[in-house]
């Protein structure tokens, strides 16, 4: 790929979805938009560059902003984390909601996996299977989105993460040979395609928002504006969950480090006092 043309895609990353790509990672460019090249007939990355110029704010660019996106995944990744929202953070949650419903949400997630695993342990809690809960994942990727809202997973993705337990108690299998999730799963999970650095307020507020392994490949600026956007949607005690490394300390000026859960942070002002912090 020609220097001039990687830095045409790493320009159009930035500013659309804050992803910083290193020239170091040029084949993964070429690798996760071969998928598009060939379906549009186009022979190299360059063709399709000159075509986002021609028609810009397109579909197409939607779907290249998409593909350039991590989407790796899968089912309980970090078990020991989504144990402790479910055995600790959601029981004390839905102590003080009394009767009102908690809402998740899983931003930037992908295909579902997350969603359905925090929904599978919801379905095991004795504690938490009769208390209202809604699952919300979204993603940037409207492939992710479309996956996740059919709940359909191939046998690759079932083997990680899943236990033949789980697998055969929430899932049925297809005679495609995929797997589907159960109905009282489907009934949990709700979801939506959207751009994290757009405002959410459209989405609703949440007691816990997980944001994994999502805003460390971004740009500093990017993560600052992503992280005010979902704090903005944290609920008064709610909780904003991030990845393993992945910190908003010193990011938004108003958001602190929880004192419930290692690693994850709450709004501790009123949301229009939110604010990225001074450079």
């Amino acid at each position: 790929m020609e220097e001039a043309v990687f830095q045409e895609v790493a320009d159009l990353a930035l500013q659309g979805s804050g992803q910083l790509i290193p020239h170091s990672r040029a084949y993964l460019v070429e690798a996760r938009l071969a998928p598009i090249l060939r379906r549009e007939g186009f022979s190299e990355v360059g063709e399709l560059m000159a075509c986002l110029k021609a028609r810009p704010n397109s579909k197409l660019q939607s779907e290249t902003l998409a593909a350039l996106t991590s989407k790796q995944t899968s089912f309980f990744r970090d078990k020991e984390m989504l144990e402790r929202i479910a055995g600790h953070l959601l029981p004390m949650l839905a102590e003080s909601a009394g009767e009102e419903p908690l809402r998740i949400w899983c931003a930037g997630g992908a295909a579902g996996h997350e969603a359905y695993s925090l929904a599978i342990m919801l379905e095991e809690s004795e504690d938490l299977r009769d208390h209202p809960v809604e699952i919300l994942s979204t993603d940037i990727s409207e492939k992710s989105t479309n996956a996740a809202r059919a709940g359909k997973f191939n046998h690759f993705d079932v083997q990680k993460g899943l236990s033949i337990h789980r697998l055969l108690k929430h899932f049925s299998r297809l005679e495609t040979g995929e797997w589907q999730v159960s109905q009282t799963l489907a009934k949990r999970v709700a979801v939506r395609t959207h751009n994290l650095l757009h405002d959410a307020s459209g989405l609703g507020e949440f007691d816990i928002i997980l944001c994994r392994n999502v805003i460390s490949g971004m740009a500093q600026s990017a993560r600052a504006k992503v992280l005010l956007n979902l704090a903005r949607q944290l609920n008064d005690g709610g909780v904003l969950i991030l990845g393993q490394g992945e910190s908003a300390t010193g990011m938004v000026d108003g958001l602190e480090p929880s004192r419930e859960m290692r690693g994850a942070f709450t709004r501790k002002v009123a949301r229009n006092d939110l604010s990225t912090a001074a450079a």
